[in-house]
């Protein structure tokens, strides 16, 4: 007997929005005491706050080469209160994406394996085959940064251009977007990497690292105003 999508949401994949059992009680189960082991890479990202100005050229790059329909998208750039006075006014943008966990709750949770962690590169993927729509991913990812895509109706998200741009040898499109270059991505395993560089070089900080998440999300903090974690 086979399970369908229709079945499989009318069943398990029901109980996360019928019976309000919360990601926290997903979570707790096995992913976050779970360690996931290393890759030959581990890509991540920096993105340096002091550099953005705001001006949404990575989603709109994002958009255009993941063929990400409107309504949804991979990645956002959140602007804060206005900081300081006039004509001292400044802002601080954050970016809001994928984290790409080496310890993903999205993927402890996932029943079919669609949710998985690339063994080659780190990077946190789904394969849109082996989604059923469970949402299970969606509730235990902490950074609430997945969606189910309208089209493909399977969970989404930020790869770094898995499929498109690095099958191609590019960087990810937001970085090749960035009029400011405020976007850094390359291989943390290696220490001559620019990316590795930075992040001994500058203060960052990850956010949520309390959960034993491991996101490889880097931030350089902006000058003014409170970092939130």
């Amino acid at each position: 007997m086979t399970c369908s999508r229709r079945n499989f949401l009318a069943g398990a994949g029901a109980v996360i929005f019928t019976t309000g059992v919360g990601a926290s009680n997903l979570v707790g189960r096995k992913s976050l005491a779970a360690t996931m082991e290393d890759g030959v890479k581990r890509y991540g990202m920096v993105h340096d706050e002091t550099l953005c100005i705001g001006c949404t050229a990575c989603t709109d790059a994002c958009r255009e080469v993941n063929n990400v329909p409107e309504g949804v998208s991979r990645l956002e750039i959140v602007r804060s209160e206005p900081q300081g006075e006039y004509p001292n006014v400044d802002y601080q943008f954050t970016r809001i994406s994928c984290q790409h966990c080496d310890n993903a709750p999205c993927v402890h949770v996932c029943p079919t394996g669609a949710a998985y962690k690339d063994d080659e590169t780190g990077i946190v993927a789904v394969d849109n085959f082996k989604c059923v729509g469970c949402g299970y991913c969606l509730a235990a990812c902490p950074y609430q940064v997945r969606f189910f895509h309208p089209e493909t109706k399977s969970a989404d998200k930020c790869d770094f251009c898995r499929e498109t741009n690095l099958k191609e040898g590019k960087q990810p499109a937001c970085v090749e977007s960035c009029p400011t270059k405020a976007l850094t991505f390359g291989d943390l395993n290696d220490p001559t990497s620019e990316i590795s560089q930075m992040i001994t070089q500058k203060p960052v900080y990850r956010q949520k690292v309390e959960l034993g998440t491991q996101p490889k999300l880097y931030k350089v903090p902006h000058g003014k105003g409170e970092i939130k974690g």
